[in-house]
């Protein structure tokens, strides 16, 4: 299914932005007016679309999603997930999968302000204090069209890196990341930029896992919206 064809099934089913904006608090003990759910907490079920996809983010608030370290590092504004703050990491947390994700595609819209470093991590699982690319699994799929660090966006970073950018600041584009077994392929507005497949002789990252937003540092403004999921058969 082509990601043009994701993307009317997404207005189809939008969700009312909220006005203003909703910052992140941190992880505040449970109740019902928590911004970002406790661990544990009982989150919502994603609203599934059509041929298998699943919205995993409602455009108003942070259900089904966990912050580690800065809590100031993410807020929602007209729709949208902004990641701009110290070194921060926002998790899926919702019941779909149990949060174990192996074969599927993840896509999201993004939009980049310039210099702005972020990524979205892949088979990851839920840590405070470091970054998750320090874990012996999940890879990190970098956005960046200017920032310093060459690694541009669509890189599988540090294993199979884009030297030149393929998407702008300032304008939506569309990330859809594909993993199935040992291959990760990543496509930027219905255009393949990486395939990457594991070395037949390394041990394998793709052990199964949740989704994960980066916040890089201050200044670093990354835009995040329509994020929606298939799972694919083993």
């Amino acid at each position: 299914m082509k990601m043009t064809s994701v993307l009317i099934l997404l207005c189809l089913a939008t969700v009312a932005e909220a006005p203003g904006q909703r910052r992140a608090r941190g992880l505040p003990a449970c109740s019902e007016k928590r911004t970002v759910p406790c661990a544990g907490a009982r989150h919502s079920e994603p609203q599934a679309l059509l041929d298998g996809w699943f919205r995993l983010f409602d455009g108003r608030s942070f259900d089904g999603w966990r912050i580690a370290e800065d809590a100031n590092a993410f807020r929602i504004e007209n729709g949208a997930i902004v990641a701009n703050g110290l070194r921060s990491h926002l998790f899926y947390d919702g019941p779909l999968m149990d949060r174990d994700f192996k074969n599927f595609e993840l896509q999201a819209e993004v939009m980049t302000r310039p210099g702005a470093n972020s990524a979205i991590y892949v088979h990851t699982h839920y840590m405070e204090g470091a970054w998750p690319n320090i874990l012996p699994s999940g890879y990190e799929i970098q956005i960046n069209n200017t920032a310093a660090n060459p690694g541009r966006t669509a890189s599988v970073f540090t294993f199979a890196d884009i030297l030149e950018p393929p998407a702008k600041d300032d304008v939506w584009f569309v990330m859809n990341i594909r993993v199935t077994g040992r291959r990760v392929q990543v496509r930027i507005d219905d255009r393949l930029v990486n395939d990457y497949t594991e070395p037949a002789d390394k041990r394998t990252r793709l052990t199964g896992g949740t989704f994960a937003l980066q916040a890089h540092e201050v200044g670093e403004i990354t835009h995040f919206r329509n994020i929606v999921v298939r799972p694919l058969p083993d």
